[in-house]
């Protein structure tokens, strides 16, 4: 059975640790913890019963409480099974880095790790050229270079 624990926002991976220490020591059978990407305020947990999951949650820090109702694993699949997306991102591309610390900084994309889903850029602003992985979430294209290359030779033929 799964359950879904409300906690503070923020604090879900402090409370899935939390969970999964107690869960051990007491040696409570919790098959899983999960806090799926993009959803906040949640946990969910895999256990026999929900006297288990209280067990393991109760009076911990950030835990607001159990929600009474189950939920099935087909009503969370799309939440936990990762959907592979079309990265859409190239090698050579201008992109702005759209995640802290380097928020709103224009970069280079030198690689491509599609299996990682990261991005290794080079900042355009910085004096020397230091490459950065990123997470191919945290950036978006602004310009492509092929996309430069034509823009030149238009203007050009201009001539």
């Amino acid at each position: 059975m799964i359950f879904v624990i409300r906690v503070t926002t923020n604090k879900e991976d402090q409370v899935a640790d939390l969970i999964a220490e107690r869960a051990k020591k007491k040696m409570l059978n919790v098959a899983s913890i999960t806090r799926p990407h993009g959803t906040r305020g949640y946990l969910f947990v895999e256990a026999d019963n929900r006297e288990t999951v209280e067990q393991a949650s109760y009076n911990l820090q950030y835990v607001k409480g159990i929600i009474n109702k189950t939920v099935e694993y087909e009503e969370i699949k799309n939440l936990i099974e990762p959907l592979i997306a079309e990265v859409k991102i190239e090698k050579g591309d201008i992109v702005e880095i759209v995640a802290e610390p380097f928020k709103k900084s224009k970069a280079k994309v030198i690689k491509i790790d599609k299996s990682k889903e990261e991005a290794v850029v080079e900042l355009l602003e910085a004096a020397v050229p230091i490459p950065i992985t990123v997470k191919i979430d945290n950036i978006r294209v602004i310009r492509r270079e092929e996309k430069e290359d034509e823009e030149e030779e238009t203007e050009e033929e201009n001539f």
